[in-house]
């Protein structure tokens, strides 16, 4: 299978490139950077563009049997006006001309991310993928962003939407924030600790989005997160567990929002998303709980 990923060496798609190249599959990834550090292997293409214009990477899309979507500009920032555009932009201009390209080409299946936030805060809630949306800038995204890419199912292609929740892993992400401020004994809580914080190991995501371009019977939004949802209260208590360092400095709620404004206030917002949808198609989780999750990023002990 020739798979084409947006996004294709990014934080997840570096090493969604890599486990398919590893089963034996050929991947042309796209990305802004031309400089960027590229993986060495007879069966990968790197693609340098600028995906929310079309242009001659469209052509490399109609070549492909399957195709990832995983572009989108960081929603860790400050979110001015300017980078909520780009926000939007990167996600639903990209999906858009991905999708022109998709319906003039032989691909089959599209897998493409969203987000938990599509639910927005919903307290204590146990949410499935059948559950509404929110109506917050992040779950109005959401619902924007999906819409784009259940448009290639007037191709008759299978169109997998894949809610990510938070993704762990040591080489990114929110743990590469979060690891070093416990080990300078300044890591805890964000506000209360109440909220509910759905999260995913890297290897079980990228495993997840395998089984989702390779199973005809996974279609529609699948929730992308570990079966054990915890608050962050816990998230925090875990993670010093492993480390050996107390969670006592607490970030108060007030200055969360101060300092960080309307991504401070979605810091603090709860979803309790759980897989439902990738439990019931067989997927099995290497990382179920956040214990063994957290020891293998920490030290490689969460067993393999």
């Amino acid at each position: 299978m020739h798979v084409f990923i947006t996004g294709g060496l990014g934080f997840v798609g570096r090493r969604l490139s890599r486990a398919l190249l590893d089963a034996g599959h050929a991947v042309t990834a796209s990305g802004r950077s031309k400089s960027v550090r590229t993986i060495e292997h007879p069966q990968f293409q790197y693609v340098a563009a600028d995906t929310t214009r079309e242009g001659p990477w469209q052509e490399e899309v109609q070549q492909a049997d399957a195709a990832v979507n995983l572009a989108g500009v960081s929603i860790f920032s400050y979110w001015t006006d300017s980078h909520k555009q780009k926000m939007v932009d990167s996600r639903i201009l990209t999906t858009r001309n991905l999708v022109k390209a998709l319906l003039k080409g032989k691909a089959k299946v599209l897998c493409s991310t969203s987000a938990v936030g599509y639910y927005g805060h919903q307290g204590d809630e146990k949410l499935t993928e059948e559950h509404p949306p929110g109506d917050d800038f992040l779950a109005r995204l959401a619902v924007d962003w999906e819409k784009e890419a259940h448009a290639a199912e007037a191709g008759n292609m299978r169109v997998a939407i894949a809610r990510f929740g938070i993704v762990l892993d040591r080489s990114g992400g929110a743990m590469s924030k979060m690891v070093p401020a416990f080990r300078m004994f300044l890591g805890g809580p964000l506000g209360d600790g109440r909220q509910w914080f759905s999260w995913m190991h890297l290897h079980d995501l990228v495993q997840a989005m395998v089984f989702c371009l390779t199973s005809e019977e996974a279609q529609g939004a699948i929730n992308f997160c570990a079966p054990e949802p915890v608050r962050n209260e816990t998230l925090a208590k875990t993670l010093g567990d492993v480390l050996n360092r107390p969670a006592i400095m607490p970030a108060p709620a007030f200055v969360i929002r101060t300092a960080l404004g309307e991504f401070g206030e979605a810091l603090l917002s709860s979803q309790r998303a759980v897989p439902e949808h990738l439990q019931k198609l067989g997927f099995a989780f290497r990382y179920p709980d956040l214990r063994s999750a957290l020891s293998e990023i920490v030290d490689g002990s969460g067993g393999t």
